[in-house]
């Protein structure tokens, strides 16, 4: 092999790799046309080539040094550049995804929290008025444990902090994914029935809305309303919120089989699944947060009260900022649309 004409045809391609090379590493992988990827992967390709040959020929160790240098920096931009991409794609996607995904599901969530609301303040309503019904809900025994002790379950958490944050989150979680699975079907083995879409969903605020409805009326009772919802403010104004987008996602799913419109129930599920689906993975992270302060925070007695009603009503506000925000080319496409209407009324 002629060393020199060799090096003299294949320079070109390792210019053109290190220039690409240059403005990735600057830059950042993305700012590459898709042509330009396709290219620095070709490059690579034939350049790693060139080094298998060059260790076979006597063409220098400062040429070999070089080629190594091209094949290590593109190998890092291809390989650890795309995971470097994935983890982008992630904290994009919690920075403006998930709370898009909330907005386009407001309607869903508004009507899985209505549900849930609805049968609270019936529940309550109902448990004043007959104390049977309370016992219904939450059981005899609860009810007069707490009636005759005068002192919040929540205290059992004490001294077991771990256990019971971990406890915590499984059971929530599970609480959710019930939630939005039923939005499909649900098996019920102590009927044994498989409830209609959407039943279930339906079923879980509604019924998770009467307990809250007439544990409001037991501590209300008891005189134990302030501590206990000193209690919940912390960890709830992330707990609730969670249940009520996985309520929306399961009507969402439910959507898309009984009334799929202009799709066919296969794509009207692949649609409304992917928007189940985004927020689904904003639910998790919520339930994961709320868990550690359902466990570590909320019950310990060195917090005043009003510490932790001001803790939830700061994490609630934070949460509903956070959904309401937009990405700046939304933001920035808003802002024309609404430029393009005011002079078109002009």
């Amino acid at each position: 092999m002629n060393i020199q004409r060799w090096i003299a045809r294949r320079e070109t391609s390792w210019r053109q790799l290190d220039d690409l090379l240059n403005r990735a590493e600057k830059q950042g992988l993305d700012t590459l046309t898709t042509a330009e990827i396709k290219t620095l992967a070709s490059l690579y390709r034939s350049v790693s080539a060139d080094l298998a040959r060059a260790r076979t020929q006597d063409v220098g160790e400062a040429l070999i040094r070089d080629l190594q240098g091209l094949t290590s920096r593109s190998y890092s931009q291809i390989y650890q550049g795309s995971r470097r991409q994935d983890w982008q794609a992630v904290v994009k996607f919690y920075q403006h995804g998930f709370p898009a995904a909330v907005r386009r599901s407001w309607g869903y969530i508004a009507i899985a929290t209505a549900l849930f609301v609805i049968s609270g303040f019936i529940a309550w309503w109902y448990a004043w008025q007959d104390p049977a019904f309370m016992s219904l809900v939450l059981g005899p025994g609860f009810v007069a444990e707490v009636q005759e002790s005068e002192e919040l379950w929540t205290v059992s958490i004490l001294g077991q902090e771990p256990v019971a944050s971990s406890a915590i989150m499984v059971n929530n979680i599970a609480v959710c994914f019930n939630a939005i699975f039923g939005g499909v079907a649900f098996f019920l083995p102590q009927v044994p029935i498989i409830t209609p879409p959407g039943v279930f969903t339906v079923y879980i605020l509604v019924f998770n809305g009467l307990m809250i409805g007439s544990v409001a009326t037991l501590v209300a009772q008891t005189d134990l309303a302030y501590d206990l919802w000193a209690f919940v403010f912390p960890h709830g104004a992330l707990e609730l919120p969670a249940i009520f987008f996985a309520g929306g996602a399961g009507l969402l799913l439910a959507r898309a089989i009984l009334l799929p419109g202009k799709y066919r129930r296969l794509d009207a599920l692949q649609v409304y699944g992917r928007q189940a689906a985004e927020l689904v993975y904003g639910i998790v992270p919520m339930l994961i947060i709320a868990g550690i302060i359902e466990g570590f925070y909320s019950p310990s007695p060195l917090i005043p009260n009003m510490v932790k009603y001001a803790t939830g009503t700061v994490i609630f506000c934070v949460l509903v900022s956070y959904c309401l925000q937009r990405s700046p080319q939304t933001a920035e496409a808003t802002r024309r649309g609404a430029s393009a209407v005011d002079h078109a009324l002009q």
